[in-house]
């Protein structure tokens, strides 16, 4: 089982808004709705290129302001963290039938560290953050890099997403995917299984996804 983070499993995106929002501000403007979307899911130097963009303001060093993002979320995080309706027990599902797991997120490891304090440090086999990889989502290199530490086929794995551009790059890596809307709603493609939320998600229906898959 290979989980992402922000959005699937804990509602950090809500967070992300506001250290978002802070920061076009401290930069004299306001994120727009459509550039906000467009950052879901993104890595940090993505993110940061379509928010300078989106105020118009190219010139802005995204060293820069990823740091400052990542000292404003890295508060938030300690404070205000809380689980997707129906993945804490999914989670523990998953774990309690011994299915080898991975959280495969495009956050930093800094960020990923405290979330794990709300995640449970033995919920996961594997952990790969978007600042262990070359090249993140939506490019298939995350979840090959999770499947290949846990010693699973991908073809074996079901990817858990709740955006476009992680549900991209599981598809593109060859996983099963299971896609979990949460900011932004999600375009029906073929080969992606959806549901509105992680309660209507067990055991089984993963297993019927790796059935199919494989047909």
């Amino acid at each position: 089982m290979l989980f992402d983070m922000d959005g699937t499993l804990v509602d950090s995106e809500r967070l992300w808004d506001v250290a978002l929002a802070e920061l076009a501000e401290t930069y004299g403007g306001t994120l727009s709705a459509e550039a906000r979307r467009a950052i879901v899911g993104t890595g940090m130097a993505d993110s940061m290129r379509i928010l300078h963009d989106d105020l118009g303001q190219p010139h802005r060093d995204p060293v820069v302001s990823a740091e400052w993002i990542n000292r404003r979320i890295l508060e938030l995080f300690r404070t205000g963290l809380q689980w997707r309706p129906g993945a804490l027990a999914l989670l523990a599902a998953v774990r309690a039938a011994r299915v080898p797991t991975a959280l495969v997120t495009s956050s930093g490891r800094a960020l990923v560290e405290i979330a794990l304090d709300t995640l449970g440090r033995d919920s996961f086999d594997v952990v790969v953050c978007g600042d262990e990889v070359e090249a993140t989502k939506p490019h298939p290199e995350p979840y090959l890099t999770a499947a290949r530490l846990l010693g699973v086929p991908i073809d074996r794995c079901v990817a858990i997403e709740d955006s476009a551009t992680g549900v991209a790059s599981a598809v593109a890596a060859g996983a099963a995917v299971l896609a979990v809307p949460a900011e932004v709603p999600l375009v029906p493609r073929d080969g992606v299984h959806q549901v509105e939320s992680l309660l209507a998600a067990d055991l089984e229906l993963l297993a019927a996804l790796l059935v199919r898959s494989a047909a």
